[in-house]
């Protein structure tokens, strides 16, 4: 055979260039291998054993942790593959929780397409595994572990993209489980309620929480006035619950279902991101002007605010204080509709329709609520809300389109592309531009900012002015960056900052899409969307104009501020969790608890922790010292933050840790 770039498979010659496994190669062949833990934004785990192939010469290998080599003859469906993997199909089925016709995964779920893709018809093993409780403690998500089938999916997704690292393999063997940190529910550690856990779990393992019941409950209740607001992104990716392409605009539809199941108005939270737009933009040329507190981080995305608020609680002053499009349409519709609707405040239930789970934690917020009344009532995502339609018998792909009521409905298409990660940074460059110059912006050179890349930097002049901006999607790639505003050396002037990979297109509450292409796809029908418009620039909404005159006063000013921003905090990481680096606890011993939290980790505590246990021990103190590391003092922004009996010590040190310990030791002597 002559040296070119080609293997055989199946009898065939497939050409091969760039391509990291063989796996890829096969698909690009048009045969679609099973798997369940493979995904090209992840490590090569080769846990599930499914994507099993015969080489000439090598034997049975997983394809996609096999590099190709040229001359390679390999077969993926010989007898031999289609039996080891119906094997391996019986005894991941073995141990799984199999209700599978009540699973809200049921339509969507891989390891029942793959079972009836394998012809398994039986299950020949017995259950080793004990029914275990379900964590229902989160607001956003509701963890499973009977439906998990230990692919470690969602361990690296939120430590290889998330960067946190909340969910991880506990124990060994047959005990071998997937749990967040300590084996507490997810409610109690540093989850970021993002989801993303949810979006690549190939069961009903890990699930948005399900709110429909209560919506339903509400839209039966006749004294209640219902209305609903509908996210960006939702309207490229709800027809995907009934078979449409992923991207197909399906806004009209959409609205049609939405009054026919009962929803008295429907509107459009691309007005409240044309909101957003004015606000935030407002608040940013102010601070390039002054200089201070730059860069500025977008605050839309309600995941990247609890990280923020967790793990960098310092550079809190550098986050927007503008709410999100979501909070900011619920704020403006309590202060709006009851009059507009001539119905009573208590009566007025507002519902969001989000692509988003951590959106559902949001609407939770103490910060969002007045007079123990939330302004968003409740959240449903994209998927909730196709469940919806289907229950109702409503014919989705068969309705006629009907409009957005106004004038909450009406959008520029500068507020249609807050669903896609850049889509906020090119909205706000497009009002600024015009506010600075006078003039509409070169959209080519806005459109710069479009993201694909984890991390994008683009510079824009604008008049006098040159901005640069971090485009960032993915919250492990604002580590470094927020690293770079803690210690003052970012030169950035505005961050915008989207949780899930691809902004919000690509939501935990999404449909499930298999598609490697979906997420262009959804991404690219937001911007053709936003070219069918007439308007493209948040500033020539005219209703928006309307509601500033009528019932927000200026731009920025204080009833604005008063209903369209707030203020975040330091938030803890971990909920009443405590563990020891001592085997024993001995009540008389002196305390030294020092935080191991990310804030406190990040400003050197690990190396601080270990240099005082390595004093106690060189000192020969163990009877009357005991060194624990702990979580947290809530005082994250002075850390590394260390208490040696009652005493709380910030920016603590070795030597100043070691001295207070001696001063209470000799105290107690």
């Amino acid at each position: 055979m002559e040296n070119k770039q080609t293997i055989i498979i199946n009898g065939r010659e497939v050409p091969f260039n760039g391509q990291k496994n063989l796996l890829e190669i096969i698909r690009s062949a048009n045969i679609e291998m099973p798997t369940f833990c493979y995904h090209s934004e992840l490590s090569v785990y080769g846990a599930c054993r499914l994507c099993i192939v015969d080489i000439e010469g090598m034997g049975v290998v997983t394809s996609c942790s096999t590099a190709p080599k040229a001359g390679m003859v390999v077969r993926t469906h010989t007898d031999k593959l289609r039996k080891m993997r119906k094997i391996y199909m019986e005894l991941l089925l073995a141990n799984h929780h199999q209700s599978c016709t009540t699973c809200a995964k049921s339509s969507m779920c891989k390891l029942q397409d793959l079972a009836a893709r394998m012809d398994v018809k039986e299950v020949r093993f017995q259950k080793t595994g004990c029914e275990k409780a379900l964590d229902t403690s989160s607001p956003s998500l509701i963890r499973d572990p009977n439906k998990c089938i230990l692919c470690g999916d969602c361990v690296r997704a939120c430590d290889e993209i998330q960067g946190i690292g909340a969910i991880d393999f506990a124990n060994r063997g047959a005990s071998t489980t997937v749990v967040p940190a300590f084996e507490k529910d997810i409610k109690s550690v540093d989850c970021v309620y993002c989801g993303l856990c949810a979006s690549v779990c190939p069961t009903g393992a890990i699930m948005p929480r399900p709110e429909t019941e209560a919506v339903w409950d509400i839209l039966h209740d006749e004294t209640k006035t219902v209305v609903v607001q509908i996210a960006p992104a939702v309207r490229v990716a709800i027809g995907e619950m009934f078979g449409l392409e992923p991207g197909t605009i399906s806004t009209g539809k959409m609205v049609a279902a939405l009054k026919m199941l009962g929803f008295d108005k429907v509107f459009d939270t691309s007005f409240a991101a044309d909101l957003t737009v004015l606000e935030e933009t407002n608040e940013f040329l102010k601070r390039k002007e002054k200089n201070e507190k730059l860069p500025l981080f977008t605050s839309c995305c309600p995941a990247w605010v609890k990280y923020v608020e967790q793990s960098f609680s310092d550079i809190l002053p550098h986050v927007s204080s503008c709410r999100s499009p979501q909070q900011m349409f619920g704020s403006v519709a309590r202060e709006t509709l009851p009059k507009t609707l001539d119905v009573k405040p208590e009566d007025l239930h507002i519902v969001s329709i989000m692509p988003c789970t951590a959106k559902k934690f949001e609407a939770k917020r103490p910060e969002f609520m007045k007079n123990d009344q939330p302004d968003v009532d409740a959240v449903i995502t994209t998927q909730e809300l196709g469940r919806m339609i289907k229950q109702a018998g409503i014919q989705f792909n068969q309705l006629t389109s009907e409009s957005f009521d106004m004038p909450l409905g009406f959008k520029t298409g500068a507020g249609i592309i807050f669903g896609t990660t850049g889509g906020v940074s090119e909205a706000v460059l497009r009002y600024a531009s015009e506010k600075l110059t006078g003039q509409k912006p070169d959209p080519d050179d806005i459109a710069r900012v479009r993201a694909k890349d984890g991390l994008r930097v683009h510079t824009v002049k604008i008049g006098e002015a040159e901005l640069k901006l971090a485009i960032v999607h993915g919250l492990k790639n604002i580590c470094e960056i927020a690293e770079q505003v803690r210690d003052g050396q970012c030169d950035y002037d505005f961050i915008e900052v989207m949780a899930c990979p691809g902004g919000c297109v690509t939501g935990a509450g999404q449909p499930v899409s298999h598609d490697d292409t979906a997420k262009e796809l959804r991404a690219r029908g937001l911007y053709n969307k936003d070219k069918d418009l007439q308007l493209h620039n948040s500033d020539d909404n005219p209703y928006l104009h309307r509601c500033y005159q009528q019932h927000l006063g200026d731009i920025g000013g204080h009833k604005a501020h008063e209903l369209l921003h707030t203020k975040y905090s330091s938030r803890k990481r971990f909920d009443d969790v405590e563990f020891l680096i001592s085997e024993e606890h001995h009540q008389e011993r002196l305390g030294v608890n020092v935080c191991v939290g990310t804030s406190c980790y990040l400003r050197g505590s690990q190396k601080l922790l270990e240099d005082v246990m390595k004093h106690v021990k060189k000192q020969d103190l163990h009877e009357q010292v005991e060194v624990r590391a702990t979580f947290c003092f809530e005082t994250c922004d002075h850390g590394p933050t260390v208490r040696v009996g009652e005493t709380v010590m910030k920016k603590a040190t070795v030597e100043t840790i070691c001295e207070e310990m001696n001063r209470q030791l000799q105290v107690l002597v």
